[in-house]
């Protein structure tokens, strides 16, 4: 059996990745939207059951990574969980610095829509790749199955269908509001720079 790390140590990596993403997500949230009350008064049913849902998520995916063995894929997991951990910095990484370099460009999942404030962003690894959020978020979440050796990596197929149709809708948006946008399609993947 490998054991390249002890299973309490990753676990509280794992979390404490978890809940950094999220500090820098309202962080920056908050920065995006100082002085700006639009939007915020009373949102429709549709929005705060997208947002529950979204809280809902992450505060399971917290208490797995601290205390829940789901469904173990092995008894010896150690290479899984190297990969994983792996798969999971890689993940955070690529959404943290995709979050930084879209800056005021960037709206939540349940509000994406192109304001007149935004512009189209194709620097940084935005010059790759159009939606690295996505993909660093989808490499996070299965990454973190990975490491924690469960078999709910599978259910990372969830999240694709909802990201790949939110990507849809979000294209069409960008094709309408930026003259430039089929070019910019045509030189960088969706997801994974060089890749997808």
């Amino acid at each position: 059996m490998i054991s390249w790390v002890e299973p309490d140590s990753l676990r509280v990596f794992l979390f404490a990745g978890l809940l950094v993403h999220k500090l820098v997500w309202e962080s920056l949230k908050r920065t995006s939207r100082s002085g700006s009350r639009v939007g915020r008064a009373h949102p429709p049913l549709s929005k705060r059951i997208v947002k529950s849902a979204k809280m809902f998520f992450l505060g399971f995916l917290m208490v797995q990574a601290l205390f829940l063995e789901i469904l173990p894929l092995s008894q010896a997991p150690g290479y899984l969980q190297m990969s994983g951990t792996a798969l999971f910095i890689l993940g955070f990484t690529m959404s943290i610095v995709a979050r930084l370099q879209l800056g005021r460009n960037w709206t939540d999942l349940e509000d994406a829509k192109v304001l007149e404030r935004h512009a189209l962003v194709t620097r940084g690894i935005y010059r790759y790749v159009r939606h690295p959020i996505y993909g660093g978020d989808l490499m996070l979440l299965i990454g973190l199955e990975l490491a924690l050796n469960s078999w709910l990596v599978f259910l990372a197929v969830i999240p694709l269908v909802v990201v790949i149709k939110s990507v849809r809708r979000e294209e069409a948006q960008l094709a309408e509001a930026f003259n430039g946008y089929s070019a910019y399609v045509s030189q960088s993947k969706r997801f994974i720079p060089f890749v997808v």
